[in-house]
């Protein structure tokens, strides 16, 4: 599924087409996805889109009138497209702008989401998330702390969305990896120390996928069609059964919180 760097990568690919243009028109072809589609979101039409910015992994489109808040789900993308474009299949909502382009959310399995936040007022999905990681409230102190008498694996711990939002199964992978942390280790017994080495880790690597783009996966691409460029980069995401490319041996794999994770036992302690 899209993670962060994929979400925040759409952002940048939307915004320049849609901040500052005025909603024309606010179609729902199939308004069941995973919550059902409110019709307050058609309070949209005729109004500007002032402001495009992400929260975790939701996208908020700010008009006077509130905020129509977008997740991907599981497999969904974003589109700008000419609105005389033929729609695709699983083109389920699409906003038509006064320069003739269309939104288009596309979300083949339907675990996406387009709801309403009203103004001055925090929408549900909103509600006990941790901090942006890539904010200063993101630090070493506030992972030591949140982890105290946690037995819960690290990994689990660092993307558990009430301690900090975002580090998605890909990232949480890499990041332990080149911290050295082995990603099964309990949460609550990791020093401060090595989550002084950690926290930096999960920014430069979250960073690095924006940058490049966000990582190649099957279900997404960029909102201009090209894909991202970071899945070339992985050291141990995928990897099963191939090399470290540090010390050679063979990376393995469990499942913590029925995701894969994939390690070394030499170089992650």
């Amino acid at each position: 599924m899209p993670e962060l760097p994929e979400v925040e990568v759409s952002r940048q690919g939307i915004e320049p087409h849609i901040k500052q243009k005025v909603v024309t028109e606010v179609r729902i072809h199939n308004g069941r996805l995973r919550w059902p589609v409110p019709d307050d979101v058609k309070l949209l039409s005729g109004k500007t889109i002032n402001v495009v910015h992400r929260r975790a992994k939701y996208l908020l489109l700010e008009s006077k009138v509130g905020s129509a808040i977008l997740h991907l789900g599981m497999s969904g993308s974003l589109r700008v497209v000419e609105k005389s474009e033929p729609l695709k299949k699983h083109d389920h909502i699409e906003l038509i702008f006064e320069n003739g382009l269309s939104l288009r959310l596309n979300d083949p399995r339907r675990f996406g989401a387009f709801l309403w936040q009203a103004p001055d007022e925090q929408h549900a999905v909103f509600a006990k998330l941790g901090p942006e990681p890539l904010t200063d409230a993101f630090d070493a102190k506030h992972l030591y702390e949140s982890s105290r008498g946690k037995k819960v694996a690290v990994k689990q711990f660092i993307m558990d969305n009430h301690v900090v939002v975002g580090v998605g199964n890909i990232y949480a992978n890499e990041s332990l990896f080149k911290a050295g942390i082995n990603p099964k280790r309990e949460a609550g017994k990791i020093s401060l120390a090595r989550y002084q080495k950690l926290t930096p880790i999960i920014k430069d690597t979250l960073a690095a996928a924006i940058l490049q783009g966000g990582t190649t996966l099957k279900d997404f691409a960029q909102s201009d069609g090209k894909p991202g460029y970071f899945a070339q980069e992985l050291l141990v995401y995928g990897r099963k059964g191939q090399p470290c490319v540090v010390c050679g041996s063979e990376l393995q794999e469990v499942r913590l919180g029925q995701r894969s994770t994939v390690y070394c036992k030499k170089c992650q302690r």
